[in-house]
């Protein structure tokens, strides 16, 4: 039976598929925002640096520029700390709200710094504080969707296809990146973005005049691209419901009861309603209520999304063609874009038939062999093309495990009277250390013992390529399987496995 097939047998005959659809659609253009936002640094970080070069009163390092690079997650991890308080206060819908505008502030002040305060076109400290400033506020949006988009998904819908709905998240968050991509692309255009060399230990611009565009402009037009989704995220989500495990929490039953008669039909709204009201006597319990493990396993989970190193090439992914001799990285950049594309939607297809746990387990395995096969071959010019088909099977293998299925996991996991704080805990995690991996690569990846001898560009996929195969041990051993099981089942699962009644 289709994913599509099983919802229509869970729902009665007037709950309406088009009414589910329009919703999740409204919640998925914030995973878009989360990718736009975290991938288009990638193109403008060029211009930026060289920038923030011309400076006179301070000297723009590449430490200073590895964290204005970096600054975004700061908010990320703030965002995602805030997003169980703000969910279970707030609630989702209102929470969502604030993230956009959160998104459209950062797009507008990351393109003009300046306002109000400096002058314009004069790069200076105060002026880069004021950039951080719109990235980190930017950064909180990321946080915030990051971890509510899955759970608003997660909460609204029928159990038969929430994997895939909540994959698509995963999907636009990955799409969001190709977009970005492309327009980062688009807006340069013709002209050169700009090259920088560390000479006699001071960073020099090689081609000032013909990156004259891209040092004064093409940065701050790629940042206020993200306005255009912004602004359309804050706007739509205010028509979307409230969720119905919401809703019940703050005692709203007869508005959760039409939401779920309107997805599901009225006979099984009500058997939905009553499963939800019989794990919810209370609104929140204490995070330990159903043990550690319960809480463990969403944070390794998390902990390996970002450890197995997928964000090194995200982030860096012009960056690490250039270094392998492409003459036009951003192209590479954007066919990598593509293929991410193609894998997520494997996932999206198959998480409902195949589950979660072999997808993970296959993914691990798959990312692991694309590492070893970059530690391998890079650096070796007559091997780049090889070098290059093993980052795609790296990349490949994440988006159709790690990338879309952690999401899943994290939004169905923890029961339901946890589920906003755990969340919260979960994916502060994530993003403190996909701060670590992207605070990290250009270090390990530039580390040498002599001269020349390449020896960070091995051992960094390597590592991460260990990293991988742990991961796999970690699903297969403590991961429980939520296929097919509704999010009241979970309270169920983690109370046996805690010795609970």
């Amino acid at each position: 039976m289709t994913n599509l097939g099983t919802y229509e047998s869970q729902a009665g005959s007037d709950g309406s598929r088009l009414y589910l659809f329009s919703i999740v659609l409204v919640a998925v253009i914030g995973g878009l925002l989360f990718g736009y936002d975290t991938a288009v640094i990638s193109g403008a970080e060029k211009g930026l640096q060289a920038f923030f070069m011309k400076s006179t009163d301070f000297v723009y390092t590449n430490e200073i520029h590895g964290f204005t690079c970096a600054s975004a997650l700061i908010g990320c991890i703030i965002g995602s700390m805030l997003s169980g308080m703000l969910a279970s206060s707030l609630g989702r819908k209102k929470s969502l709200v604030i993230a956009g505008v959160l998104f459209f502030i950062s797009a507008l002040g990351s393109y003009y710094p300046e306002f109000l305060f400096f002058e314009d076109g004069e790069a200076d400290f105060n002026l880069l504080i004021a950039f951080n400033i719109y990235r980190v506020i930017g950064g909180v949006g990321v946080g915030l969707a990051s971890a509510l988009c899955p759970m608003y998904i997660s909460e609204i819908s029928p159990s038969g296809i929430r994997g895939m709905l909540v994959s698509w998240n995963q999907f636009a968050i990955i799409f969001g990146q190709l977009v970005v991509y492309f327009v980062n692309f688009i807006i340069l255009g013709t002209h050169e973005n700009p090259v920088v060399k560390l000479i006699d230990g001071v960073n020099r611009i090689m081609n000032p005049d013909g990156a004259l565009w891209a040092m004064e402009h093409g940065w701050r037009y790629m940042f206020v691209s993200e306005a255009v989704p912004a602004g359309l995220f804050a706007l739509l989500i205010c028509f979307v419901p409230e969720t119905p495990r919401y809703l019940v929490s703050i005692r709203e039953t007869n508005k959760a009861r039409k939401i779920l008669a309107k997805i599901n039909g009225k006979d099984k709204a009500e058997e939905i309603l009553e499963n939800i009201k019989s794990t919810m006597t209370v609104k929140t319990e204490p995070i330990m209520t159903y043990g550690f493990l319960c809480l463990f396993v969403g944070i390794m989970l998390s902990v390996f999304q970002q450890a197995v190193g997928i964000n090194a090439v995200l982030y860096y992914a012009p960056r690490i063609y250039a270094d392998m001799g492409f003459d036009n990285p951003m192209i590479v950049t954007v066919f990598n874009g593509v293929v991410n594309i193609i894998f997520t939607l494997v996932a999206v297809f198959t998480v409902e038939k195949l589950g979660r746990k072999p997808l993970l387990i296959t993914g691990s395995l798959g990312m692991a062999v694309g590492a070893a096969g970059v530690a391998l071959t890079f650096g070796n010019d007559s091997l780049k093309l090889y070098c290059m088909l093993s980052i795609m099977i790296y990349s490949a293998s994440f988006m159709f495990s790690w990338g879309p299925i952690c999401w899943v996991l994290i939004s169905e996991l923890f029961p339901n009277t946890i589920r906003g704080a755990a969340v919260a805990i979960a994916v502060a995690f994530q993003w403190i250390f996909n701060w670590i991996v992207s605070s990290t690569f250009v270090s390990l990846f530039n580390m040498e013992l002599t001269e020349g001898d390449g020896l960070g560009h091995w051992f960094t996929y390597a590592l991460y390529g260990v990293i991988c195969v742990i991961a796999a041990l970690f699903v297969w051993r403590y991961v429980p399987e939520t296929k097919g099981k509704t999010l009241e089942d979970m309270t169920a699962l983690w109370k046996e496995k805690s010795g609970g009644k």
